[in-house]
């Protein structure tokens, strides 16, 4: 009984070995033939590498046109605009009460007098504007300005204006909130670009994965088309379909790998190289370029992981269909 005990465990033993064994040597073929066929591997890999880099890309253009907009949101004036004799006690209420609406993250106020004097000092240089400024009806307004979590929603605002008894007294009629007026299309606008944004970069990187599978597919076709007298050959010795199938794999593995090292470093270079430009066009690229340079280790391991990735789905649906097997 032992002895048979004894006899199958050294049978699996010996499986595992043979096992192991030939996973190694498909692994060498599969590396052997990324080397061997210097053409068909540079033009592989090639691809590869714009395929990752369009993703890469795609997704940065994204996450920078994120922060940007979500820079100019920040920029958006919302005020409420009050009488230039509110007292600042009630003003500063009216700012607590304020900053009990859901959708708010920050108020600030600013009286007439502080209004009058920023004012002055940026049209100190005008004497016909400083001029303006003695006549007793041109006068300044408090103001009250606002920052929310969702600027598209403007809703509460609305609300507090039509409804609360504090502001009523002394809010000014003469000048609407920023927010009720004509810029309220204006704010909507970037709200909108913003989501649009968020759903095209999602949209677009699914689009270059297929893509980018469709690429490799067809270029493990190309290689089982040069190697169809080989592959012919280990048919006929009576090698194992995984045998046969496993170098390809593996060889479409190795080109995701090294592209996705190429994609990587090229993505980063490439942002960097068009910061100074884009950021005098106000675009916010530089936070994106942080966050990219300080994880650069996850985001080559994971353009690695990717490229492997589809490396290896299309490989094997293109040795299922061409290989014959």
């Amino acid at each position: 009984m032992s002895r048979d005990k004894n006899a199958r465990a050294l049978a699996q033993q010996k499986k595992v070995r043979r096992q192991w064994i030939t996973f190694l040597r498909m692994c060498r073929y599969g590396v052997s033939n990324f080397s061997r066929n210097a053409w068909l591997t540079v033009a592989a890999t090639a691809v590869m590498v714009i395929t990752l880099l369009i993703i890469f890309v795609t997704v940065a253009a994204q996450n920078v046109l994120t922060h940007t907009m979500s820079q100019i949101s920040s920029n958006v004036d919302m005020s409420i605009y009050l009488k230039g004799d509110t007292p600042d006690s009630e003003a500063n209420k009216i700012a607590d009460h304020l900053r009990g609406l859901s959708n708010v993250t920050k108020v600030t106020y600013s009286n007439a007098n502080q209004n009058r004097k920023d004012f002055a000092e940026q049209n100190k240089n005008d004497p016909n504007t400083l001029g303006a400024l003695g006549v007793a009806t041109n006068q300044f307004f408090g103001t009250l300005r606002i920052s929310l979590r969702d600027i598209n929603d403007t809703s509460e605002l609305d609300a507090f204006i039509k409804n609360d008894a504090s502001i009523k007294k002394y809010i000014d009629s003469r000048h609407k909130p920023s927010f009720a007026g004509p810029r309220r299309d204006a704010i909507k606008s970037i709200a909108s670009a913003t989501n649009f944004a968020q759903k095209f970069g999602i949209a677009a990187s699914i689009i270059f994965v297929g893509i980018s599978s469709l690429i490799v597919f067809n270029t493990i076709r190309m290689a089982i088309f040069n190697r169809r007298e080989e592959i012919d050959m280990m048919k006929l010795i009576g090698a194992d379909k995984s045998f046969i199938r496993g170098p390809f794999v593996v060889e479409a593995i190795v080109y995701g790998v090294v592209a996705g090292v190429i994609a990587a470093l090229l993505g980063i270079v490439t942002l960097k190289i068009a910061e100074p430009k884009l950021s005098e066009y106000g675009v916010a690229i530089q936070p994106t370029i942080d966050f990219l340079t300080t994880y650069s280790p996850f985001l080559v391991l994971s353009m690695v992981v990717l490229g492997a990735f589809v490396g290896a789905v299309s490989s094997l649906f293109a040795t299922q269909r061409h290989l014959k097997i």
